[in-house]
């Protein structure tokens, strides 16, 4: 066994563990994506399921990663190599190290437009949306400040960077939450909204609203890309994972379900469609802000939240990538900060000049033909279904092999029960979710994103 990095640094406090790891999950999937499917999918009921999804699906998987990670005290591929050295497996690995560069390259960009928001609400009211996302004037700037923000914040470390400002960053994020939720749930006509999202009609639940929820409680806690090993790796083994892996669902769940209470009752208020989709959020919802009183800075203290949200996840996308290079490569962390926020930069052009700038990038049937890839057709787009979705899906479903069958869930439960209090019963159950239900389930998942997007 190799012994860690003296750049790879630790967790000072289970506090800040919980915040970062949280801060992870939580992101533009929390409050931008997750009212939007739910709006979508009925309201009431989807929170349902998507609840009964978390409890029962993601936070094992979730304590799968995070033992993976601080029993190994690597990085993904760091850890696969060092259990089973030389085999196949060790791609495995690579793919998450790989799919963190790939969902950061254009998820700076989307986060750059949220930042670029909060100026627009105050000063720029009536630009358009479109016009908006097709200036690289402004979107590539917003591209390069927000990357610039997550390489300055990740340059400090784990202790000095990440927890310290995750430990800032979270409570500013709620403490703005709820101004917004006390704002909306006070409009004139918000009870209507409030029932949407609190009373639940089970008979608009199809098959359909089931695989939303499972699908969105998946993805929102950062699951299947290594993100949790890579945070776990800096847990000590005095650590109770499972209490701490119980608290970070906990928070990532906390989180969507405010936005829930900070959107609807605005959206119903206002008489806008909560079906609207993922332009929501980016145009909806500014419509809604010019309606009310000191509805500029309402707007702006809106994408303040998300543009805090984005950060707190851009971060871990881009820590699992240098943790890479700190453990496999012995480069400094200031050297692999550097290299891979310039590559992650070049990379994500083609997705910020994607939006109307270059017709080229917008509209990529001469690569694609007119089917598109996975059905999609801008390179952005064409980046999140790849990236976002299949390889995130992918990545999960062969991690809960290899944790389950490969490394052995009998071991992984030794782990799990170092430094917690868990019942052998609660253990034996984990082992059978961790072996038989979340690879079956998450193989559900990826076949239903291959059949989503190929029709």
């Amino acid at each position: 066994m190799t012994t860690p990095s003296a750049e790879r640094g630790q967790w000072s406090s289970r506090v800040g563990f919980i915040l970062a790891a949280a801060g992870s999950a939580i992101g533009l999937g929390n409050i931008w994506r997750f009212p939007y499917i739910t709006g979508q999918n009925g309201g009431a009921a989807f929170v349902v399921i998507y609840l009964l999804c978390v409890v029962l699906i993601c936070l094992p998987y979730l304590l799968a990663e995070l033992v993976l990670g601080r029993h190994t005290q690597k990085n993904p591929v760091g850890a696969i190599r060092l259990l089973r050295p030389g085999s196949p497996w060790i791609g495995v690995g690579v793919l998450c190290v790989l799919t963190g560069v790939g969902i950061l390259s254009y998820y700076a960009v989307i986060a750059g437009w949220t930042f670029g928001y909060i100026f627009k609400n105050l000063l720029f009211a009536h630009l358009d949306f479109g016009h908006f996302v097709a200036s690289p004037w402004i979107v590539v700037p917003l591209f390069a400040v927000f990357l610039g923000l997550t390489m300055w914040v990740v340059f400090g470390g784990v202790e000095q960077g990440i927890e310290r400002w995750s430990k800032v960053l979270m409570p500013l994020l709620v403490l703005l939450m709820a101004v917004l939720i006390v704002r909306s749930v006070t409009l004139p006509g918000a009870e209507k909204g409030l029932a949407f999202y609190l009373k639940p009609d089970f008979s608009k639940v199809t098959p359909g609203v089931v695989m939303a929820a499972l699908g969105q409680a998946f993805f929102s806690l950062s699951l299947g890309m290594g993100a949790m090993i890579t945070y776990g790796s800096y847990l000590s083994r005095r650590e109770d994972v499972v209490a701490s892996g119980a608290y970070v669902a906990l928070f990532d769940t906390l989180v969507a379900l405010m936005a829930g209470f900070m959107i609807f009752p605005a959206v119903f208020a206002t008489g806008h469609d909560p079906a609207s989709g993922p332009r929501l959020v980016f145009v909806v919802l500014p419509e809604i802000f010019q309606t009310l009183p000191l509805g500029g800075l309402l707007g702006a203290l809106f994408f303040l939240l998300l543009s805090i949200a984005a950060l707190t996840s851009t971060i871990s996308l881009l820590e699992v990538v240098v943790a890479y290079f700190v453990d496999e490569r012995r480069w400094s962390r200031k050297r692999s900060v550097w290299v891979v926020g310039v590559l992650t930069f070049l990379i994500g052009l083609p997705s910020a000049l994607s939006q109307g700038t270059v017709e080229g990038l917008t509209r990529m049937d001469w690569l694609v033909g007119e089917e598109g890839f996975l059905g999609q057709h801008d390179f952005l787009s064409i980046m999140d279904a790849l990236w976002g979705n299949l390889a995130l899906a992918l990545g999960a479903l062969l991690l809960s092999v290899f944790i389950g069958w490969v490394w052995g869930a009998e071991k992984a439960a030794q782990e799990l029960q170092q430094g917690s209090q868990i019942s052998p019963g609660l253990l034996r159950i984990w082992q059978v979710f961790i072996r038989y239900i979340c690879p079956v389930v998450i193989l559900i998942i990826l076949v239903n994103v291959l059949r989503g997007y190929l029709g």
